[in-house]
């Protein structure tokens, strides 16, 4: 288990206070000044040796990422934008460590936004996050009167303005192009790439975007050090994550863990283990619902990281760890996932908003029992016509806790399905399952 040493959101649970002067005491904006003098080289390589990998899903290498921006400013402006859309099912980290932890978001803002040359930071804040944002402006308030921000941050001689926008809840907006979008007052939709926001993005201006979390992380790895960060966890797997572990658990929490703990010790120490003990367990979804799901078999040796879990065909996504019990019904929790995705589809791409919608339907009548058994291979078919063929990740994010369902849960499908055609052999059978369900539900 992680030592407090080595403990970056000492205030993960509200103990400590989450005003200004609170955060001072727990060492926030303590030498920030001296680390700006160090220059954006030294901060950029330091976190690439640190090995940080994004903590919003997509784990890319935070420093490499930092280091697209231009080196040069030309006649177009520098943007940081924080991805505080949070609206992946089974995620909530983002949430605390802007309740609890605000300074360390800002003080991480103004290193970020140092480093790439940006004078301005947006926050996209989900708009159902309505106290959360009332926190944040109240410390970036607070910031702006100690002049941690604004005119000459810290004694630096580097000026920054930090903006909050209110999204409107969409989960497509996470993307970040579709967040960028959002922002410029458009439909969140994604956009095509190249190009990239790096050199492409906010007004068409180069834009970095990252989400809370990874960037509340930079300032405590500036002033330890990449080599502490990085002996924490596995190499390519470094430093300390937080854990939303909810579902059929005794005790649902956030806790900050090293990065390769085993997921059985995090739901046995952290989370009190399986509702009806650890031989209850029936499956638990790694890193938020978009990831596919592990059986038990799984569960009972898995390590969380990110190369560990794609070994087993799944991800640690945003660690939003789901736990399911044998006294659920896999299938209807699935198509209750199902029409999450599809609701949240923003219609773009005809795969992701035809497709998502076929996976709803059909997974609905395999929980009522009302399915063939050709139509469990006409359902992983669905998912490969959408999986890499979107704009962005959203169809393969809608498709993927589809495919491990068919993976590890087959036999429980193909108990509930019967073997009677409910159509003519000689008619498509893809065309009439939609024109069944039509005819269902106009009577």
């Amino acid at each position: 288990m992680l030592s407090d040493k080595d403990r970056i959101f000492k205030n993960l649970y509200n103990d400590l206070g989450s005003d200004l002067e609170s955060s001072l005491k727990r060492g926030d904006w303590n030498g920030t000044k001296e680390l700006i003098k160090k220059g954006k080289e030294w901060i950029i390589n330091e976190v690439k040796d640190s090995e940080l990998r994004g903590r919003g899903g997509a784990g890319f290498p935070t420093g490499l990422k930092l280091s697209f921006a231009p080196k040069n400013v030309g006649s177009r402006e520098h943007y940081l934008v924080i991805n505080a859309d949070e609206s992946e099912p089974g995620t909530c980290k983002d949430r605390d460590i802007i309740k609890f932890e605000p300074q360390k978001l800002i003080e991480g803002i103004l290193l970020a936004s140092f480093a790439v040359n940006a004078h301005t930071c947006y926050i996209y804040i989900r708009g159902e996050y309505f106290n959360e944002s009332k926190i944040l402006e109240k410390a970036i308030e607070e910031a702006y009167a100690k002049k941690f921000i604004g005119k000459n941050a810290c004694g630096s001689n580097w000026d920054l303005d930090i903006y909050i926008h209110r999204g409107a809840g969409a989960y497509i907006c996470g993307e970040e192009t579709a967040l960028l979008e959002s922002i410029e007052g458009k439909k969140g939709q994604p956009r095509l790439k190249p190009p990239f926001p790096a050199l492409v993005g906010l007004y068409g201006c180069p834009t970095i975007v990252n989400n809370v979390e990874t960037i509340a992380v930079i300032p405590t790895i500036l002033k330890k050090g990449a080599k502490w960060f990085s002996s924490l966890g596995k190499p390519k797997n470094t430093g300390t994550k937080i854990f939303c572990i909810s579902g059929n658990v005794n005790n649902p929490c956030n806790v900050e863990e090293e990065m390769g703990i085993s997921l059985k010790e995090l739901i046995e120490k952290h989370a009190g283990g399986v509702v009806g003990g650890w031989q209850n367990l029936q499956a638990v979804i790694p890193g938020g619902s978009s990831m596919p799901l592990l059986p038990k078999s799984i569960c009972d040796t898995i390590n969380m990281d990110f190369d560990s879990l794609i070994k087993v065909g799944s991800g640690l996504g945003t660690a939003g760890i789901v736990v399911i019990n044998n006294d659920q019904d896999i299938i209807k929790c699935f198509a209750r996932i199902a029409r999450f995705y599809k609701h949240e589809s923003c219609g773009q791409c005809t795969p992701c908003r035809e497709g998502s919608g076929w996976m709803w339907r059909i997974l609905e009548r395999m929980s009522k029992g009302e399915a063939t058994y050709n139509e469990i291979d006409i359902l992983s078919d669905v998912t490969k016509q959408i999986e890499g063929h979107t704009i962005c990740a959203f169809g393969e994010g809608s498709a993927w806790p589809i495919q491990g369902l068919l993976k590890h849960f087959r036999k429980e499908i193909e108990k509930r399905c019967f073997e009677e055609p409910l159509i003519k052999k000689e008619t498509k059978v893809p065309y009439l399952i939609d024109q069944h369900l039509l005819e269902k539900d106009n009577a």
